[in-house]
């Protein structure tokens, strides 16, 4: 498994792999989740463009999955990470958030998070196996940026669902 940066001409792909893997949130009965649009290419391109979009490509070079990062409050902040379900149990998500981890260690980042689902097998479970903690109301962890984001995912309807927001510590170089 490759990672590489994403070029200006697979952004389409990234929506279609997004779309992908979308659809299997329907048989959690969560087809709001599975029919929400993916990241406009504009802001597919603002990402490409900074350095912060890197993608998992197959042997023909083309992408298969993708992951999108910030930096929020001194930490990685991994934005999207989707994986096509042709190319799910591989690990190739894992490999994405090894490749970030290891430019955020690069970076003096102290740490990598995010936020997700919090009952949905390929989402907080997953990430804890990954190494990734929950982050509690009273953890001084859960910063204001990550506050922010996830009042702006409950804005957008994302509450609907259990929610939580996770943290894997960067150890040095």
């Amino acid at each position: 498994m490759r990672i590489r940066a994403a070029a200006p001409a697979e952004l389409p792909l990234l929506q279609d792999i997004e779309r992908a893997a979308g659809e299997p949130f329907r048989g959690l009965g969560m087809a709001a989740i599975a029919d929400d649009d993916p990241l406009p290419l504009e802001v597919l391109e603002s990402y490409r463009g900074d350095g912060r979009a890197w993608v998992a490509v197959d042997a023909a070079d083309r992408p298969v999955a993708y992951l999108l990062a910030d930096t929020v409050d001194g930490a990685a902040h991994i934005e999207q990470v989707s994986v096509h379900p042709d190319a799910a149990r591989r690990g190739v998500g894992r490999a994405l958030i090894e490749h970030l981890a290891a430019s955020a260690r690069e970076r003096g980042l102290a740490a990598l998070t995010l936020t997700t689902f919090a009952e949905v097998p390929w989402n907080a479970p997953y990430y804890t196996r990954l190494g990734f903690r929950p982050l509690t109301g009273a953890d001084p962890a859960l910063t204001e940026g990550l506050r922010a984001i996830s009042a702006a995912e409950a804005a957008h309807g994302l509450s609907a669902w259990p929610r939580v927001c996770m943290r894997r510590e960067v150890a040095g170089p």
